[in-house]
């Protein structure tokens, strides 16, 4: 199977986080600016999942892993220094990037001990 036949999604973590997404689409100007750069992330990972900056293993928070069980863990840039957190799951006949959480760059590098 090509690459280009296999599905591929996108997907929140859990609940709590995609309720967190849409209170930025309805918020003020700066929340659905965010909201927008979350979106055009979303499309760029249905166009290639691993389009985001590898995560050495050595960084990854610890809570990712007891949560949500990662095997990878990978970094998308948004606009004005926000960061995409996410981690990439499938088979041969689906690909999700699973959207774990996004922050600025301060909280980024609080969570990363940069």
């Amino acid at each position: 199977m090509k690459d280009s036949e296999r599905i591929v999604r996108v997907r929140f973590a859990d609940q709590r986080l995609y309720a967190a997404y849409e209170r930025l689409r309805a918020g003020k100007f700066e929340e659905k600016e965010l909201a927008k750069f979350i979106e055009r992330a979303i499309s760029d990972l249905k166009q290639n999942p691993l389009i985001g900056i590898k995560i050495p293993q050595n960084l990854w928070p610890k809570e990712y892993i007891r949560e949500y069980s990662i095997t990878n863990l990978r970094k998308y840039d948004l606009p004005d220094g926000w960061r995409l957190i996410y981690s990439v799951v499938g088979n041969e006949i689906e690909i999700i990037s699973v959207i774990l959480e996004w922050f600025d760059h301060k909280n980024y590098e609080k969570k990363f001990k940069y």
